[in-house]
């Protein structure tokens, strides 16, 4: 009889197009997933893969099977969220994060994992959206806290929090009178997230006069290296007050009243709709909770 764990490798091996990379996923070797494999085809008297020296591809028969192997899946994991406790589920989550999620709730999030759901274990990867949204594509993430929400319909989007974006100075940077026109803000070095974010294109945009010369923006993917240069006094940073809490409150930095309003940061958990009812989505769904209540008391 055909068991859940040859499916599941199956399934993963389809997924990602690599018996090695399904091998990682389901924390098992590549020659225990070919011998799982061969199995499989052995007991149903047909090819799944065709194999040959750089890549595989699913016969007709595997694409069949694909389909019968999701539904197992998924139904063992309703069967266990409904039947048993939330201790009874496990595996490997991994997971990217917004840099953003990693300095605000993320201990939260994770503390609260562990409580819930002590058996699974979280291969947390820190990154930028843009590289989070392919490795989601691409299989090698199930869940991810980014900028978003994503309009791939292959993906589950879950609303996670908004933060405010703001220009923030060292008191010791002479800024002059407020709030700063477009002029007088264009006068000054802006450090910001990466090029291949959403935040900065937006703030290019907004600053745009095509009567001067382009701002000077310095796209950064450390918000760390961001606050160290804000605090320098490179110039001013565009970032959301509630990742620098501390320095403004012992007056290390300061908001900067501009006439310029830039849009939020909006987050999401994304996962693979192939993911439903996995462990992707109780997790996106606690992290909600997390977010929400990081919202009412960020300092608790």
């Amino acid at each position: 009889m055909t068991d859940f764990r040859s499916l599941e490798l199956f399934y993963w091996v389809a997924e990602l197009n690599s018996f090695s990379k399904a091998a990682e996923r389901a924390n098992t070797t590549q020659p225990a997933v070919s011998q799982r494999i061969a199995a499989l085809e052995a007991e149903f008297g047909v090819k799944l893969f065709e194999r040959n020296s750089r890549s595989i591809s699913l016969t007709h028969q595997g694409r069949k099977l694909v389909d019968y192997a999701e539904r197992f899946l998924l139904l063992r994991t309703e069967m266990v969220a409904d039947v048993g406790s939330t201790v009874a589920m496990k595996g490997i989550l991994r997971l990217g994060v917004s840099e953003t999620i990693a300095q605000t709730w993320l201990s939260r999030f994770m503390e609260r994992a562990h409580a819930v759901y002590p058996n699974i274990v979280i291969d947390l990867t820190v990154d930028v959206s843009p590289t989070m949204r392919d490795l989601l594509g691409r299989g090698e993430l199930d869940l991810a806290f980014l900028l978003g929400p994503l309009g791939d319909p292959t993906m589950a989007n879950r609303e996670l929090c908004a933060y405010p974006l703001a220009f923030i100075a060292s008191p010791d940077l002479d800024i002059g009178e407020e709030p700063l026109s477009l002029a007088r803000i264009r006068n000054f070095p802006i450090i910001t997230y990466p090029k291949a974010t959403s935040p900065y294109p937006r703030l290019r945009e907004a600053l745009n006069d095509p009567s001067l010369p382009p701002p000077r923006i310095f796209g950064n993917s450390s918000l760390t290296t961001i606050v160290r240069m804000t605090l320098d006094r490179i110039g001013l940073s565009v970032i959301p007050p509630i990742v620098v809490q501390k320095e403004l409150s012992e007056g290390r930095l300061r908001i900067v009243q501009t006439s310029l309003t830039v849009p939020d940061l909006v987050f999401t958990a994304a996962f693979p709709l192939a993911l439903m009812g996995g462990l992707a989505q109780p997790m996106a769904e606690l992290a909600q909770e997390v977010a929400r209540q990081f919202e009412a008391a960020p300092g608790a």
